[in-house]
């Protein structure tokens, strides 16, 4: 393989896509797609949702004065709904152009999304401010995911049956399950992959 410099202005940040679900000041529900979204480790076993927002959308507006969200995962299906969301500006009404069913958490008050095959519902414990970026760290204080998933350990999700939006300036699908963690040959070639 053959590389080449470029100047460091590519964001080649491959992220699922989440549609982030918030309570607006009059208490209607806020969503608006967000992909900068990861975990970090805290103490014992126990993680950290991790989600950065930039500028002063609504969405990034609602986390910091209620301190609770819901972070929607988008599947392939959903994409015409999350495209919607991205395009339209809570600032500018309701974002009702498009026919979507909205539940309440479970543990928490938030809006979430019914067609989400996973959904985080998150309490922000620390912000981190970075230019026009505030990055949240959240206590995820429930999981919502699909009863198709069977999960032998916390590590066990099988993406393709959520079938994710992957993000990276356009949108992308998941391939297929290569195997698990020790279980590829040292000779294993993808062009095997069927």
């Amino acid at each position: 393989m053959k590389r080449k410099s470029v100047a460091p202005i590519y964001s080649m940040c491959v992220q699922p896509a989440f549609i982030i679900g918030t309570n607006n000041e009059d208490g209607t529900y806020n969503f608006a797609p967000i992909t900068w979204l990861s975990a970090t480790h805290e103490e014992g076993d126990r993680y950290l949702l991790v989600i950065s927002m930039a500028g002063t959308k609504n969405t990034k507006q609602n986390v910091i004065r209620t301190g609770i969200f819901s972070a929607n995962l988008v599947s392939t299906e959903m994409l015409p709904l999350m495209d919607y969301l991205g395009s339209k500006h809570g600032k500018n009404g309701r974002k009702d152009g498009m026919t979507y069913g909205v539940s309440r958490g479970k543990v928490l008050d938030i809006p979430t999304l019914d067609e989400s095959p996973w959904v985080y519902e998150c309490e922000v414990a620390r912000t981190v401010e970075t230019g026009d970026s505030t990055t949240f760290f959240c206590h995820i204080r429930n999981i919502q995911m699909d009863e198709r998933l069977e999960c032998e350990d916390i590590f066990d999700i099988d993406l393709t049956v959520l079938d994710p939006i992957i993000y990276s300036g356009k949108y992308h699908s998941l391939g297929k399950l290569l195997g698990k963690i020790g279980e590829i040959p040292s000779d294993y070639q993808t062009k095997d992959i069927k």
